[in-house]
C-alpha cells in the first residue's frame, strides 16, 4: 500500500466501481459535481486545493501558492476542458491540474516533467493515477519485457520518448507537454503545452528569471514543521537558500563540511552564513555519509528503476537527519543545471543567421568540450530526423561510438555484460520508438534543454518518493513550469559555451549578496563512487549472484563479476548504478506484489 498518490475516475457509474480497489491507505474521496467519485488519494498537507465554479470542478494538487479565492475565479472562466490550457498556464509553482468539466473530465501533470500521469483500461473503463506501480496494482500488470531489456542495455541514457515509458505493462504514461481528456469512459491524449520560444536577450531574461525565482519561493514553508534548503558551494542550491530565507524565519540550513580541508568552502561558508544570520545552521560532517553503494540490495521503491541507486543509503540518511530537525520540506537545487545549460543545437539556426558568430563559437565548443573537427561538422550539418537517430542507436548499440549528432545527448551503448537476447530485445524498442519519436520542440536548441530536463525530472520523481519515505516533501522549485519557462525564453547564443551558470548569477545579483555571489562554484563535492564500489564490492557480488535480470536470461553475470573484481573506470560506474537500480526494482516487483481485486466494471456506464 502506498502513503501518498492518487487516482482519477471519469464521471460514470462503471468507474465509481472502481473506486473500492484503490490501494492507498484510507484515501480522501473528492467527488464530481454529480456526486459520483472523482479523486481517491493522499496527498501531503497543504498539496491540495479545489476550486468550485457550479458545474466545474478543478483541482489543484502539488506546490500552487494561489488562494483558493483565485483558482474559484479563474476556474469560473472555464466552459469546456479546453479552457483548462489557461487555468494551467496561470499557475505557479509545480502541480497536476485535474478538471471535472460538465461531465468531461481532465487530467495532466507539469510541463517539466517532474508531476506525471498515467493511465490504463480497468475493464471497460480507463483510469488514470500521478504513479505507474498503483494502476499495476489495481490491474494485475506485469513488467513490460522489452522496456526491461532496453533499461538494462542503454542504462539511464534513454531519452523520451523510450525514456519517460512505464516499465508496466499496459500501463501508458502520458507526456508532460500532453493532457488526457474524457467523454464519458472513452479518453484521449491532447497536446496543451509548448516550449516558449527564445527570444529574450539576457539582461530581460535574467530579470524574468529573477521575478520568476523570487515569486516561487515566497510561499514555500510547509503547512507544519520546518522548511530547511541545502547550503553548498552550487549557485543554484545557495540561491535557494537567500530567496526562501526571506519569508521563512525558522529556515533551517544544511551544510556538509567537506572530507578534507578546503579553504573555498570554508570561506563560502562562513560568509553564507553570516549572510543568513537569522536562519538556523545544520553542519554535518561528508565522512558520516554512506559510502557510495551501502545497501545495494535496498530498493528506492516500486514504481521504476531508480537511477541513482549508488546514493539510495546517502539520501535516507540526508533524509532522516533533517526529519530529526523539524524539517517537513526540503529546498533542493536538482534540475537547474539540465534547465540552464546552453545547448549546442542552437547553433544551427545561428549559422544560418549570424555565421561568423556561430563559428567563434564553435571554437569554443572545440576549446572547452573536446569537440573533432568531425563531431563539430557533424553537429553543424542538417538535423538528422528523430527516426533516423533512433534507429542508428538500434544498429550501433554494440558497436564504436559515432560522432554527435545533436539529436541525443549521447550515443546509446550497451555495456559488456549485457547478453545478445537483451540487446536484440533493446533494438526491437529502439527501432519502435523510431516510428513515432518526434522533436520536443522546433528549435533544435530548445529540445536539447527539454530533453535534458524531461530526463532528470524522471530521476528526481524517484528521489522525492524516497524522501517522502523520511516523512520529508523534497522540493525542486527549478522544475517550477513558470521558472523553466522563463529560462527557456533567452537566447542561448548570447549566454553561449561555458555560460551555463551567468543567467541565474545576474538573475541573483541583490538578492544573494556579492561576496557569496563570487565564491559559489557549480564543482561540489562529489562521493567517490569507486571506493565505494571496492568497499562495498562483496555485497554487490552477492547481490547479482542470485540475479532476477540473469534469470530472464538479460545479463552475464561472469562477465559482470570480472568488471566488479578490476578496478572500475567511470563509464563503468555509471553502467553499475543503472544496472543496480534496474536489479533492486525487479526484485522489489517480483517479491511483494499486490494481488489485484478486480470489479465488474462492465455495468452501469452512464
Amino acid at each position: 500500500m502506498w502513503c501518498e498518490g492518487f487516482v482519477v475516475l471519469p464521471d460514470t457509474d462503471a468507474a465509481s466501481l472502481a473506486r473500492a480497489v484503490v490501494p492507498l491507505d484510507s484515501p480522501d474521496v473528492i467527488a464530481h459535481p454529480s456526486g459520483r467519485p472523482w479523486l481517491v488519494g493522499r496527498w501531503p498537507a497543504g498539496r491540495f486545493a479545489l476550486a468550485d465554479a457550479g458545474p466545474v470542478r478543478v483541482a489543484v494538487i502539488g506546490f500552487c501558492p494561489m488562494t483558493t479565492t483565485r483558482l474559484a475565479e479563474l476556474a469560473a472562466r472555464i466552459r469546456t476542458t479546453s479552457d483548462v490550457d489557461a487555468f494551467a498556464a496561470a499557475l505557479p509553482g509545480s502541480c497536476h491540474v485535474i478538471a471535472s468539466v460538465h461531465g468531461q473530465v481532465r487530467a495532466q501533470g507539469s510541463a517539466t516533467g517532474l508531476r506525471r500521469v498515467f493511465h490504463a483500461r480497468v475493464g471497460a473503463v480507463r483510469l488514470a493515477a500521478d504513479r505507474a506501480d498503483v494502476l499495476a496494482a489495481m490491474t494485475g500488470a506485469g513488467v513490460d519485457e522489452e522496456l526491461l531489456a532496453a533499461r538494462v542495455a542503454c542504462g539511464g541514457l534513454l531519452i523520451p520518448p523510450l525514456g519517460e515509458r512505464s516499465p508496466w505493462a499496459g500501463i501508458e504514461a502520458l507526456a508532460p507537454d500532453h493532457c488526457l481528456v474524457w467523454h464519458r469512459q472513452d479518453a484521449q491524449e491532447r497536446r496543451w503545452w509548448h516550449a516558449p520560444a527564445p527570444t529574450r536577450p539576457p539582461a530581460e531574461g535574467a530579470r524574468a528569471v529573477r521575478a520568476a525565482l523570487t515569486a516561487g519561493l515566497e510561499h514555500r514553508a510547509p503547512a507544519q514543521g520546518r522548511l530547511s534548503a541545502e547550503l553548498s558551494g552550487d549557485l543554484a542550491a545557495t540561491s535557494l537558500c537567500f530567496l526562501a530565507d526571506r519569508h521563512t524565519p525558522d529556515l533551517l540550513t544544511l551544510r556538509w563540511r567537506p572530507t578534507a580541508d578546503d579553504r573555498g568552502d570554508t570561506a563560502f561558508a562562513v560568509h553564507a552564513v553570516r549572510s543568513l544570520e537569522d536562519a538556523e545552521h545544520l553542519s554535518a560532517a561528508r565522512r558520516d555519509l554512506p559510502a557510495a553503494f551501502t545497501d545495494p540490495h535496498v530498493p528506492a521503491g516500486t514504481e521504476e528503476p531508480y537511477p541513482f541507486a549508488r546514493t539510495t543509503a546517502q539520501a535516507h540518511y540526508t533524509a532522516q537527519l533533517l526529519a530529526r530537525h523539524g524539517s517537513r520540506r526540503h529546498l533542493s537545487g536538482g534540475g537547474a543545471a539540465e534547465l540552464l545549460q546552453v545547448h549546442p543545437g542552437y547553433l544551427h539556426r545561428l549559422l544560418r543567421r549570424h555565421p561568423l558568430t556561430a563559428l567563434r563559437h564553435v571554437r569554443c565548443y572545440r576549446a572547452t568540450g573536446g569537440w573533432s573537427l568531425w563531431d563539430a561538422l557533424g553537429r553543424l550539418a542538417r538535423p538528422e530526423s528523430a527516426a533516423a537517430w533512433w534507429h542508428a542507436q538500434a544498429e550501433q548499440l554494440t558497436g564504436p561510438e559515432p560522432p554527435g549528432s545533436g539529436w541525443g545527448p549521447r550515443p546509446l551503448r550497451a555495456p559488456g555484460w549485457v547478453t545478445g537476447a537483451c540487446t536484440d530485445q533493446a533494438r526491437d524498442a529502439l527501432r519502435r520508438t523510431a516510428e513515432h519519436a518526434a522533436p520536443l520542440a522546433a528549435d533544435p536548441g530548445q529540445h536539447q534543454s527539454l530533453l535534458a530536463l524531461r530526463s532528470a525530472a524522471s530521476r528526481h520523481r524517484m528521489l522525492r518518493q524516497l524522501y517522502a519515505g523520511s516523512g520529508l516533501d523534497l522540493d525542486l522549485p527549478f522544475y517550477d513550469d513558470r521558472i523553466a519557462e522563463a529560462v527557456l525564453a533567452v537566447r542561448p547564443q548570447e549566454r553561449g559555451p561555458g555560460q551555463d551558470e551567468r543567467l541565474l548569477f545576474e538573475a541573483m545579483r541583490g538578492i544573494v549578496p556579492a561576496a557569496v555571489l563570487e565564491r559559489v562554484s557549480s564543482a561540489g563535492p562529489e562521493d567517490d563512487v569507486r571506493a565505494g564500489i571496492h568497499r562495498n564490492r562483496s555485497a554487490l557480488v552477492e547481490l547479482f549472484a542470485d540475479s532476477e535480470l540473469a534469470a530472464r536470461g538479460l545479463i552475464d553475470v561472469d562477465r559482470l563479476g570480472e568488471r566488479l573484481t578490476a578496478r572500475p573506470d567511470t563509464a563503468t560506474a555509471t553502467a553499475l548504478e543503472d544496472l543496480l537500480g534496474v536489479e533492486t526494482w525487479l526484485r522489489g516487483t517480483t517479491a511483494s506484489r499486490p494481488v489485484p481485486r478486480r470489479p465488474d466494471l462492465r455495468a452501469g456506464t452512464g
